[in-house]
């Protein structure tokens, strides 16, 4: 009995469509999570205790330890340096004023601060 070569495509595709399918009631079960996401932007930007949850939005450009990358090592910078730049930016940056409202630019300094 001779092995039929198209056998293996078959079952890569049942697989494929059954992924498929149960990916798409995770994501209904999920809609009311993705929803209230969404109504944030997608990002969250909101000032936290420790502002750990601000930070990142900074990991893109600073590394995800923010010790540099694209951007520069944020350690060890002064608070108050941090807070200017988040709320004033700094020019032919990507670090445009007003990113980020005051508590949210104290919080993320604060927490930075701790960073080791």
């Amino acid at each position: 009995m001779k092995n039929n070569p198209i056998v293996p495509y078959i079952l890569i595709m049942a697989f494929g469509i059954g992924l498929i399918f149960f990916m798409s009631l995770q994501g209904a079960g999920n809609q009311k999570d993705i929803a209230a996401e969404a109504e944030g932007g997608g990002e969250k930007t909101e000032a936290t205790d420790d502002g750990s949850a601000v930070v990142q939005s900074c990991i893109g450009c600073h590394g995800g330890d923010l010790t540099g990358g694209m951007g520069p090592n944020l350690h060890g910078l002064p608070e108050d340096r941090i807070v200017d730049v988040l709320t004033n930016g700094i020019e032919g940056t990507p670090m445009t004023a007003g990113m980020k409202n005051e508590a949210e630019a104290k919080a993320i300094a604060e927490y930075i601060a701790t960073l080791e």
